[in-house]
């Protein structure tokens, strides 16, 4: 597989992707590299359920926070198998026989091609998760309409000063709006089955940062006044400094309880529906080892 000039991400570098190597943002090639493929029980209830939701986490990323908390395979992208869309599709199939809930695509624009090419020779028969940072080309998404069941996107950031600081892109607010707006139309409200568990929708995530109660608020406000009815936000508070966060002000620490308390009195008086996590989630136990599980070996590709 061959991308002429990459624009798929809205940094659209206009890279040239070919096979395994590729110069663009991502640091990727056109083929998809996954660094895990597993049972994952960590998500929102309604996506991990009982069973767990079938997380396949691709390696690199074209946003590329500098704390990812999966800054191994996302920025420094040390870990990962290149598989073929048969061997994709084979992979969502082995998921399903283990039980997952749903196939949960974690980072996934950058390989978006070879996606469509795996759904299209194996459609699962549970949801279909993408998986992302929130900064999505409208292009991009114009072509996973129809494909794609479940929409889990985070909205990191309302200020374009926060953005720029710590993922270079000044442009998130205002893209990541377009592109939640446009995941909630293709899903409309959320459908949950008999278990709880999520079969059709958008759910909007949303991190606390450390020293940045200010950018929260401002994206609660944005996500209150603009969200269609039926689309649940989750509120996360499991920040911990990974990957280059020692550098920047303030991030190398836990949120604190009072900005903890601050943010959630301003979504609770907000109303949002959805959930909100413990600050007890913060806890690198929660970060998978990406020990290329559940990613066999193929044969060499031509």
């Amino acid at each position: 597989m061959t991308l002429e000039r990459c624009t798929l991400c809205p940094r659209a570098c206009g890279a040239r992707r070919e096979g395994a190597c590729g110069g663009g943002r991502c640091g990727m090639g056109a083929d998809a590299v996954v660094a895990r493929a597993a049972l994952h029980f960590w998500e929102e209830p309604c996506i991990s359920g009982t069973r767990g939701s079938g997380a396949v986490f691709f390696t690199g990323c074209p946003l590329g926070c500098v704390f990812c908390q999966n800054s191994e395979i996302s920025r420094e992208r040390k870990t990962g198998r290149r598989v073929s869309p048969r061997g994709l599709a084979e992979i969502f199939r082995r998921l399903e026989e283990q039980g997952a809930h749903n196939i949960n695509l974690v980072t996934p624009t950058h390989f978006t091609p070879a996606i469509l090419e795996a759904l299209s020779l194996r459609k699962p028969s549970v949801p279909v998760v993408w998986n992302c940072g929130g900064y999505e080309s409208r292009k991009t998404l114009a072509l996973l309409e129809g494909h794609i069941d479940i929409y889990l996107p985070d909205f990191k950031y309302a200020e374009r000063e926060t953005a720029a600081e710590l993922c270079g892109a000044p442009d998130y607010p205002e893209t990541a709006e377009a592109a939640v707006l446009e995941m909630a139309r293709q899903t409309g409200p959320a459908v949950f089955g008999a278990d709880g568990v999520l079969r059709r929708g958008t759910v909007v995530r949303h991190l606390i940062l450390p020293g940045r109660t200010r950018n929260s608020i401002a994206a609660l406000e944005w996500l209150a006044a603009n969200l269609p009815a039926g689309v649940p936000v989750s509120v996360m508070a499991q920040y911990i400094p990974c990957g280059k966060a020692a550098a920047y002000p303030q991030l190398d620490r836990r949120i604190t309880k009072r900005e903890y308390e601050k943010v959630l009195n301003r979504l609770f008086s907000l109303k949002l529906e959805g959930w909100v996590q413990d600050r007890e989630s913060a806890s690198r136990a929660y970060i998978p080892p990406f020990d290329l599980s559940g990613v066999p070996a193929e044969k060499a590709q031509t």
